[in-house]
């Protein structure tokens, strides 16, 4: 399928979905959206997980516009980009609400259901 058929919505959502597909960072979303900021030293203390895997995870929210960063040398100060959060919001709510499963799709033969 050609890109160009993709309406900027469904790209912009897709972004959003990529940004969240990893544990970490919903993690992190759901520590930032509970303050009204927080230092990336602050975040380092709060997850186990190296510096630089750290910084990739913010830098992946970050480009997806779902955080913005302040540097505050020699410290780096984040919180929520509200307006792409709620258009985040928005668009999922759109997307979920939209989509009707009409039929049911049986697992596999062998196969788990997801979840478990």
């Amino acid at each position: 399928m050609s890109t160009t058929l993709i309406p900027p919505c469904q790209k912009k959502t897709a972004r959003f979905a990529r940004a969240l597909g990893h544990p970490v960072r919903v993690y992190i979303m759901e520590l930032l959206s509970n303050q009204s900021c927080c230092f990336s030293g602050d975040l380092a203390e709060e997850l186990p997980i190296a510096r630089s895997t750290l910084s990739q995870h913010l830098k992946e929210l970050k480009e997806a516009g779902l955080i913005q960063g302040t540097i505050e040398y020699p410290k780096i100060r984040y919180c929520v980009n509200r307006e792409n959060w709620e258009e985040a919001r928005r668009l999922f709510g759109k997307l979920f609400s939209e989509l009707k499963i009409e039929t049911t799709c049986d697992p596999l033969p062998g196969a788990e259901a997801p979840g478990n």
